[in-house]
This record gives structure tokens, C-alpha cells and sequence, in this order.
């Protein structure tokens, strides 16, 4: 019986991992600009972590977490995002005692949800995302979606479009509740069985359902910034005037909630506009979540942040036909001719290497022809020729591979003048 990976995982093979690095170390890059710190919180955490930090009635609860009894009969679970991990961290690290405030962290790993399979999701999925914890300024909401829209300019991604709203505080979100429920109440046998529950236990995400999204009473339904109060509306003034002043664009959409009852204020999305993205072209979502980290006991905390589908990105690149400029050259390959000089082609490989060279060269005992194609199919810069006379003579031939220019030089000087070839430095 052959052995296949489970469904929904993906093996990421050569090509594919250096796409990922490359992304990988513009997001780090970015975020160190920010001033924004790596986190790394463990892949699985008691279950209570996530029925907390993502809400009982939430769809990823009831239906999509892995969950499973430990040797212990602990209950544990898979992480399904990143944000209720860094919650229970900052509690239990006390970060909330530094001096330096807010802690502004980043996290970026695997996540697990048992869910219908369709583009651009995976049981295993990948997630990055930030987290702001300690301000409640409205100018850090607008440093993270800053930072956001940072990372599509960095990658060229051009066809996406940045839409806000604000959700309030919780005197605003109490009359909005009592509105939706009063609006919707008439049509509940109309409304799907997840949207009767909803409509009970948090009506903001009856406006978010899939299944009734083309419901009458969804068009008619009360609009939050309706029900704003005089604070609320000077914090969402002030966010799109933070906005205005770094010229980031931007739609407002009344409709764009955030369901879990603990996040207020500023909410946005990044979204896809390339052809092919369909109803699924939500790239990026985030918000402000301030009564988070007093759900899992901790000290009052304003908090602010986003999560980011790698897999999705992925997809706006594939449908912006976007090449990333990744640097899968060797710069150098050694080519052995005859059974004498091997363990020298291995000393030069080394040394080479510990100049900061990429080097590689042949272990499968291949004539001199099959080491040059090898050599070629690797896009090799320079290629180190070393016989059984040139190893005498304390030699090495080097080939260039663009222009074919080959010259002997002694073994000493290689190095040196392979920095002066490829740029010493960016091999230091």
C-alpha cells in the first residue's frame, strides 16, 4: 500500500521552498523596519486557549479545531490561528510589565483547520501575523495596516484594494446588537440554522454568513457606523486621518465585521481584485481587539493586528503572474577528473564554503562531460577544475561559465580572486 500525505497537507519540494524563504525574509525584513519581533508560541496549546481567544460559537470551536485527549487525557489542539496563542504568552511571560509598550510581535507557522478543501485552503495552512499589544492610540492601528499594505507594495502585488470600518466600543456594538437582532428576528425560519444561533448568541456574525449573504434582510440590515458614539467616531476620524497622512487608500464598508465579541474599533481587510480570485479574494484580515487579553484573565490590554493565508499570497502572485527575483545560482562548482585528487576536491570544496561560497560538486564518481552538465544545470558562476597535475603543481584551473574564459591560478590566490569575481562581501 502506498503511503500519501493526509489530505489537505502539501509537501513544499526545491522550487517551491525557495519561493516561501524568499517571501518569508521580506515579511522578517519588513517587520524589523517596524519594529516588530518575532514570537514563536508552541503548534498545539490546551483546547481552553482556543475556546477562549476564538469564541464557542465560532465555526473554527465547533467544527474545524483538531482536537484530541493527550496521554494524560488533557485536552489539546492544533493551533487554528496565531492570535490566541500570543494572547495566553503575553500573559503568562508578563510582558505586560515591560518598560517598552506597546510589545509589538510577529509570528509565522502552520495552522490547522478541518475544513472543505477549495483554493487557496489547506488543512494545514500557513498563517503570518502581528500583534500590537499595550496602545491604545489610534496611530498604531494605523501603523499595522501600514505595515499590512507594506508587505503587497514590497512583493509588487498591485491588484488589491484596502477596505475599513469601525466596529466601536461596547456601548456602540450594544445598540447595533439590539438592532440586528431586532431587524433579523422576523426572518429567522428564513435564515440558515447556523444564522439561528448566531442571531442569539453574537448577531454581528449573521452580516458575515456565506450561505444567507444574498438574503433581502442582509442588504437592509443596520449599519455600525450608524450607531457610533462621539468617541467612537473620533477614534475612527482619527485612524482614516493617520491613514490620509501616509496617503494609503482605502474604501470604508459598513458590512466588514469581525464576529468575536472582544474585538472594537478599527476592522479591515486587505482583498484581492486580480481576475480569478472570485468571492474568496479576502488576502489579509485584522483589527482591534481590546477586551482580549482581559478574556483570558490578564490585565486590561488594548490590542491591534492582522493574519495574513500564506497560501493566499501565494495565489495573488500566481494571478498577477508576479516572478519573484530568486537567486538560485552556485557560484561555484568543483569538478574532479580521476580518483587521485578527491580528497583535495573536497579540502577546496570546503574551503570554498568557508569563504561564504555556494558551492557543490559531483558524488556520484561522473566522468569530466556529465560534472560540466551537472555544473550547467545548476547555473553555475565559476567552475574549479582540479586533476591529478594541476593538484602536483598546486593549481586549479577556473572556468568562467558565462564566457568560457578559463585560466590556471595557484590554489592560494582562489580565493581571493573569486571575491574579487563575485563580490566578497555578500559572502562574509
Amino acid at each position: 500500500m502506498r503511503i500519501e500525505s493526509p489530505r489537505g497537507t502539501d509537501d513544499l519540494l526545491r522550487d517551491q521552498t525557495k519561493t516561501w524563504q524568499y517571501i518569508e525574509k521580506t515579511l522578517r525584513d519588513l517587520c524589523e523596519i517596524y519594529h516588530f519581533n518575532e514570537i514563536r508560541t508552541p503548534i498545539f496549546e490546551h483546547t481552553e486557549v482556543f475556546q477562549r481567544g476564538v469564541g464557542e460559537s465560532t465555526d473554527i470551536v465547533q467544527k474545524e479545531m483538531y482536537t484530541f485527549l493527550d496521554r494524560g487525557e488533557r485536552s489539546v489542539t492544533l493551533r487554528p490561528e496565531g492570535t490566541a496563542g500570543v494572547a495566553r504568552a503575553y500573559i503568562e511571560n508578563k510582558l505586560y510589565g515591560e518598560v517598552n509598550q506597546p510589545i509589538k510581535v510577529y509570528y509565522n507557522g502552520p495552522m490547522f483547520r478541518y475544513e472543505r478543501q477549495q483554493e487557496g485552503r489547506r488543512r494545514q495552512f500557513h498563517q503570518f501575523g502581528v500583534e500590537a499589544l499595550g496602545s491604545e492610540d489610534p496611530a498604531i492601528d494605523a501603523e499595522v495596516i501600514a505595515l499590512a499594505m507594506g508587505i503587497y507594495e514590497r512583493l509588487e502585488i498591485k491588484k488589491i484594494k484596502l477596505v475599513i470600518n469601525s466596529l466601536g466600543d461596547i456601548e456602540s456594538r450594544k445598540k447595533h446588537r439590539e438592532a440586528l437582532i431586532n431587524h433579523f428576528t422576523p426572518h429567522l425560519d428564513e435564515l440558515c440554522t447556523d444564522c439561528q444561533t448566531r442571531l442569539s448568541q453574537n448577531p454581528l456574525r449573521v452580516l458575515d454568513c456565506k450561505t444567507d449573504m444574498d438574503h433581502p434582510a442582509m442588504k437592509t440590515a443596520p449599519e455600525i457606523l450608524d450607531f457610533l458614539n462621539d468617541s467612537s467616531a473620533q477614534y475612527f476620524e482619527e485612524v482614516k486621518q493617520y491613514l490620509d497622512a501616509m496617503e494609503i487608500q482605502y474604501e470604508i464598508d459598513p458590512t466588514l465585521v469581525r464576529g468575536l465579541d472582544y474585538y472594537n474599533h478599527t476592522t479591515f481587510e486587505i482583498m484581492g481584485t486580480a481576475e480569478g480570485f472570485g468571492a474568496h479574494s479576502t488576502l489579509l484580515g485584522g483589527g482591534r481587539y481590546d477586551g482580549l487579553i482581559e478574556q483570558f484573565g490578564g490585565p486590561r490590554t488594548p490590542g491591534v493586528g492582522f493574519a495574513l493565508g500564506m497560501e493566499r499570497l501565494l495565489l495573488a502572485l500566481e494571478h498577477e503572474k508576479i516572478q519573484l527575483p530568486l537567486n538560485d545560482e552556485l557560484d561555484i562548482y568543483v569538478v574532479a577528473i580521476g580518483d587521485a585528487v578527491a580528497k583535495e576536491a573536497v579540502r577546496l570544496t570546503y574551503e570554498l564554503r568557508k569563504a561564504g561560497f555556494k558551492v557543490d560538486k559531483d558524488y556520484q564518481k561522473r566522468g569530466v562531460k556529465a560534472q560540466f552538465k551537472s555544473a550547467n544545470r545548476l547555473d553555475t558562476k565559476f567552475v574549479v577544475i582540479i586533476g591529478e597535475e594541476e593538484m602536483n603543481k598546486g593549481t586549479v584551473k577556473l572556468r568562467s561559465m558565462e564566457d568560457r574564459e578559463e585560466k590556471e591560478i595557484n590554489t592560494e590566490e582562489l580565493v581571493t580572486l573569486l571575491q574579487e569575481k563575485l563580490g566578497g562581501n555578500e559572502h562574509d
